[in-house]
């Protein structure tokens, strides 16, 4: 059996807005044992990598190599738009090692309330990937129950949108309203979800060169 543990704690900027939260990176990450291309950082995989949405949408100009320069590239990235990272899942165990979120067992979570109640300025959560069994908003609904708290749905379309009420820290009565957005999962899993998407199929018909990749950069625009 694999211990696959998260490796890197979560990138909170002073001040950020938002929150990305998915589950864990692939099991090289753990293991040390990156490929040529990939960044040792948050969503480092060069082949399930949400910064070539990033950097096509921002026009970066971002290196995919294992260079300190690379990894300071998407930290400013991060910082300069407010953006944090705290992915859900702390480890998990896997029989098969791979990238699945289906293979995880055993799973222990990162407490993302507790997060928030910690960073009073994030208003809205990224989830990258949806309510699949294991994904990151799956989790969190988890996590909600065990506090007391429920999702409101907000928009049922994809990207779906969801909020909550978190009750201030120090019992006041006031309570701060968080979004949620489940955005479409980077991982090359997803295109066949997205082929089946009509504003996909639509998209498609008037332009057939719109591919997979142009989908996800036009969903993630408004939110990174």
């Amino acid at each position: 059996m694999f211990l696959h543990k998260h490796p890197y704690p979560p990138i909170i900027p002073k001040n950020a807005d938002r929150l990305i939260v998915g589950t864990l990176p692939p099991p090289r990450f753990t293991t040390g044992e990156l490929l040529e291309q990939d960044v040792d950082f948050c969503y480092g995989s060069y082949y399930n990598s949400l910064w070539l949405y990033i950097d096509a949408i921002h026009q970066l100009n971002l290196r995919f190599d294992n260079s300190v320069e690379a990894v300071n590239q998407r930290k400013a990235y991060l910082k300069t738009h407010r953006i944090g990272v705290c992915d859900i899942v702390a480890s998990a165990e896997r029989s098969k090692i791979d990238a699945s979120d289906l293979g995880m067992t055993a799973v222990k979570l990162r407490d993302v309330i507790g997060c928030l109640k910690q960073c009073p300025t994030v208003t809205t959560l990224l989830f990258i990937g949806g309510n699949s069994k294991n994904g990151p908003e799956y989790f969190f609904r988890r996590q909600l129950k065990a506090y007391g708290l429920k999702l409101e749905v907000i928009e049922k379309e994809t990207p779906r949108i969801h909020q909550f009420k978190l009750p201030d820290e120090l019992d006041s009565g006031q309570e701060r309203v968080i979004k949620t957005v489940s955005l479409t999962s980077s991982s090359g899993a997803a295109n066949i979800s997205i082929s089946r998407n009509p504003l996909y199929q639509q998209l498609k018909a008037k332009k057939p060169k719109f591919n997979t990749f142009d989908f996800r950069v036009l969903q993630y625009r408004e939110y990174l």
